[in-house]
């Protein structure tokens, strides 16, 4: 008989930031019970994901195992932990345990996209305990920038493990609740802690985090000094930071106006579930329009330069009856997150160019970090006190780092990355299987694999172009007339002056010209030729290989 396993899979999250979705299951070796701590999306780009809308972790292995999937546990409402959720549930088809404000936010997704919210449970932080198969688990208050974030507890036969989610060491978070140092440490005295599987993504940063209720008087007094209609950004999710526009425009004596689907909601969400109070009076746009911009605040989305959010709608003109004008201010109350900053940037000139005053981050002055710095998990790690550290929630550099701060402080760590299986029954990391592990993408509304060729297809056109070659065939098998060519996304004219549509077609004419019967008669042999002339002359034409379609219409006798 097989011995008992305590196994740790990361699917996404480990290695790249975003995408965060973790296995963890105990029992003989192949027939695990298993739970899933979050699932969540990444944010497509241009250059490697044309066209998609999201990405999402491949959840094969686990879809081949979801018989065995006791529960999934979503530790915050962030797009990264829980945007993959109504999208994914149904080919697991598990129950889903959520704290009050989470499950709020998982209920509506579940219901945009037709799927049942009676599976999502509400869970009370602990010591409330969930018995879920082999595993008891526990939701642990913590800080971090969205609401009711929390770490997890997770009793196993084992051992205990604790997961710290995404976190940070804030005494004052201004909304939501504070990360406890004494409760941490009282889950240490408690029960040895086996393993900590432990955010990463500040590791780089040297200094402490600073609490989000620093930002209140820079804010406030930056607003007060403003002249004209006041604008900031933010993250959505980020309700503190909202609160804290929210009450400087107030004390200023501005109205408040939110814009954007998604600040709209998630504020509706933190005020009916109760974890958010006493937060200004807000108008509606057509309310606001009628407000003097000398007394007007607007928060808005966008922080990311997201092309359809309100900062970017604002930056091209006016937008639901609102309009930015020189000497008005436009505030980032954010960081940008690699990969936007072209988006922002293209913001903050088109702002410029109108006469507005863009303000951005300046150090830290306007913004600060959801995420624990590393002298943070330096604190966290002697709380907590684990027997071993697993880093998460970062690239691999980050992984690497945050393995080398905790080895240098005499804890066992290794670094685990999306699809490596880990086993820690033994007391300490032992590598024992690597899962087939890539992306899945929401392309439209259809949900389609890595290698199913369609983002590549899309790329290769997107570089190279397309060429689009149709030939006709009579019912002797004789080419019936000459080919006709259409480009897309090539030069009209070549290196010979000549037009490349006509300039393709007359090789092809010369082609069919001599081609022989056997030839014409396959189509595979007809294909593969015509995409080698194509290639060809283009190359010799443009210095460039298109992708090439070939369409044979062959005319049947009667």
């Amino acid at each position: 008989m097989k011995k008992d396993r305590l196994i740790y899979l990361p699917l996404g999250g480990a290695g790249e930031i975003g995408m965060n979705a973790y296995v963890y299951g105990y029992g003989p070796e192949g027939k695990e019970r298993l739970i899933l701590v979050d699932l969540g999306v990444s944010f497509p780009d241009m250059d490697t994901s044309p066209g998609v809308d999201l990405i999402m972790p491949d959840i094969s292995w686990l879809e081949a195992a979801a018989d065995r999937l006791e529960g999934i546990f979503i530790t915050h409402a962030h797009e990264d932990h829980i945007g993959a959720l109504a999208h994914l549930w149904p080919r697991l088809r598990a129950p889903i345990h959520a704290r009050k404000f989470t499950a709020a936010i998982a209920k509506l997704k579940m219901e945009d996209h037709g799927q049942p919210v009676d599976v999502i449970n509400i869970h009370e932080p602990r010591p409330a305990t969930i018995e879920c198969g082999p595993f008891k688990v526990q939701f642990v208050p913590i800080a971090h920038s969205i609401p009711e974030s929390s770490g997890l507890v997770i009793d196993t036969p084992a051992g205990r493990i604790v997961h710290t989610g995404d976190f940070k060491l804030d005494p004052d978070p201004v909304v939501g609740e504070r990360t406890d140092p004494e409760v941490w440490k009282g889950i240490a005295r408690e029960k040895p802690v086996l393993a900590m599987m432990c955010d990463s993504t500040n590791i780089f940063s040297p200094l402490p985090g600073r609490s989000e209720s620093s930002l209140a008087g820079p804010i406030t007094s930056l607003v007060q000094e403003q002249r004209g209609m006041m604008v900031a950004t933010t993250f959505a999710s980020n309700v503190a930071r909202l609160k804290t526009l929210a009450e400087a425009g107030h004390a200023a004596g501005r109205s408040i106006c939110l814009l954007g689907r998604a600040m709209r909601r998630m504020v509706s969400v933190a005020v009916e579930t109760g974890v958010l109070t006493d937060f200004p009076p807000v108008l509606q746009p057509e309310q606001a329009a009628e407000v003097g911009r000398d007394n007007l605040m607007l928060i808005v989305t966008g922080s990311q330069g997201e092309r359809r959010a309100a900062s970017a709608q604002l930056s091209r003109g006016k937008y639901l009856g609102l309009e930015m004008k020189e000497g008005d201010t436009f505030l980032f109350s954010s960081k940008i997150i690699p990969g936007n900053e072209k988006g922002v940037i293209r913001i903050m000139n088109a702002f410029s160019e109108m006469g507005v005053d863009v303000i951005d981050d300046r150090g830290g002055l306007y913004h600060v970090s959801g995420h624990a710095n590393r002298p943070d998990l330096e604190a966290a790690h002697a709380m907590i006190k684990p027997k071993i550290l697993i880093p998460m929630h970062g690239e691999h550099r980050h992984l690497r780092e945050h393995m080398k701060l905790a080895e240098s402080k005499g804890i066992a760590s290794e670094i685990v990355t999306n699809g490596t299986m880990i086993d820690l029954s033994g007391g300490y990391p032992e590598v024992v299987e690597y899962i087939e592990t890539g992306r899945t993408y929401l392309d439209g509304s259809v949900l389609i694999g890595a290698m199913d060729g369609v983002v590549r297809d899309r790329i290769r056109m997107a570089l190279n172009g397309h060429v689009l070659v149709t030939i006709i065939v009579d019912e002797d098998d004789l080419p019936l007339g000459d080919a006709w060519v259409e480009t897309m996304g090539l030069p009209e004219v070549g290196r010979s002056k000549a037009g490349l549509e006509e300039t393709l077609e007359q090789e092809l004419a010369e082609f069919l010209e001599r081609v022989d019967a056997k030839t014409v008669a396959n189509d595979d042999r007809m294909d593969e030729q015509i995409r080698r002339i194509v290639r060809q002359v283009s190359v010799e034409e443009i210095g460039r290989k298109p992708e090439v379609t070939v369409v044979i219409s062959r005319l049947i006798a009667e």
